[in-house]
Parts: structure tokens; sequence; C-alpha cells
């Protein structure tokens, strides 16, 4: 069985048709229309206009989200290379302190 391994069965395939639940229909908008005046004066405006579509705020939000992310990975890269560059100061200064001494200490025992 574990040197002749046979792969797994496929699940059958549905026949049926999916049935979607039907959509309700949308009600028709009424605009009454008027006869035309016989007077010079400007038309009026239409009472009823169409909806202005409304943007999603999906690609904003995932913008926002996304600049906030980068800031974030930026702090943290920052961040991390100051730490690198204190520690490395420290550890030179360590360094030179322990090697002064060793220098002095050799001097003097002369």
């Amino acid at each position: 069985m574990f040197l002749n391994p046979k792969p797994p069965e496929a699940p059958p395939v549905p026949t049926a048709a999916v049935l979607l639940p039907p959509q309700p229909a949308q009600p028709a908008t009424h605009t009454p229309t008027q006869a035309p005046c016989a007077c010079h004066h400007a038309p009026a405006p239409a009472a009823t206009q169409a909806p202005t579509p409304h943007r999603p705020l999906t690609p904003l939000v995932a913008t926002g989200a996304g600049a906030v992310l980068a800031i974030v990975a930026v702090g943290v890269v920052l961040t991390a290379l100051l730490t690198a560059v204190a520690v490395g100061a420290i550890s030179v200064t360590v360094c030179a302190v322990v090697l002064r001494s060793l220098l002095t200490n050799a001097n003097h025992r002369r």
C-alpha cells in the first residue's frame, strides 16, 4: 500500500441543474410628461432625476489599509536599522575601552 499509493477517487459530479431564487421585479418609475406651453419661459428642471451611482468604499479602504501597512513596515525596518547601528556603536566603544585599558596597564607595568 505504501509502495503503490492510489490517488483518491473524485467525488461524483452533480447532474441536476442548480435553480436560483427568482429576483423580485424592480418597480417601474413613471415620470409624468406635460404638454409644452405656449409661453416663452425656461423649461422647469426635471423633478425626479436618476439617482447618481455611489462609489464603493472598498478601494478607498483597501488603499488606506495598504498605506498604513506600508508606513508600519517602513517604521519597523528603520527601527531595526537604528537598533543595529546602536548595538554596533556600543560594541565598538566597549572594544575601544578594553584595548585602551590593556595598553595603559602594559605601559605602567614596565
